[in-house]
């Protein structure tokens, strides 16, 4: 199956809440999900109204919100669920800490992309540099120490500037240091699940592919 390509909004009111799957534009738009608070489609409104979700809906629900976050495909999602079963310490936050190391989300996170769609296309197109060299796979693992760029000759990117622009309003996370004059940003360490700042059952998803 390829990678959804509808309307973003229908993602959000599907998982019931806010995903920012648009950036910095679902801080100045009218969300849908506050003026429709239901899934899509003709039986939206009649499936809000049903009984108690099971426990596997609710497992099933927390894994696509979570996926749908980071813009990932299902066996993205499982693949890198199954590398961090072997890691120490909690599965489920090794889970989250591996898909905010994803170089599209970095790019995302530093503030060089208003959202994840746009960072994976700066990547895609080598606007985007690791240690000095191009890097055009998204789910490249970024490590502590790395640094990422934004090429010499891109850096006059509209999505850039304007991502840079909306960016500054806000402190970088804690585990980065990002240099807006030089539009390079480096971790500084492996992000921990308080310093990840997504709304999210993580156990949910461990306690569904541990069936």
């Amino acid at each position: 199956m390829g990678r959804y390509t509808g309307p973003s909004c229908k993602q959000c009111r599907r998982e019931g809440t806010k995903l920012f799957l648009k950036g910095t534009k679902c801080f100045t738009e009218k969300c849908p999900v506050e003026r429709r608070p239901y899934a899509p489609g003709q039986h939206g409104q009649s499936t809000a109204r049903r009984r108690k979700s099971s426990e596997y809906a609710k497992q099933l629900r927390e894994k696509q919100k979570i996926k749908r976050i980071y813009g990932i495909s299902e066996q993205q999602f499982r693949n890198t669920f199954e590398k961090v079963t072997s890691q120490p310490g909690i599965t489920g936050h090794n889970l989250l800490a591996a898909l905010e190391s994803r170089l599209d989300n970095m790019l995302y996170r530093m503030g060089f992309a208003p959202s994840r769609k746009a960072a994976r296309q700066l990547v895609r197109h080598r606007h985007v540099e690791v240690n000095g060299k191009a890097v055009d796979i998204p789910s490249y693992m970024v490590s502590p120490g790395e640094e990422v760029r934004v090429r010499q000759k891109s850096r006059e990117i509209q999505p850039v500037l304007a991502a840079m622009d909306q960016s500054s309003r806000g402190a970088p996370l804690s585990w980065l240091a990002v240099d807006r004059d030089t539009f390079s940003g480096r971790m500084l360490e492996r992000p921990s699940r308080p310093n990840i700042p997504i709304a999210a059952q993580e156990q949910l998803v461990v306690e569904l592919y541990s069936k």
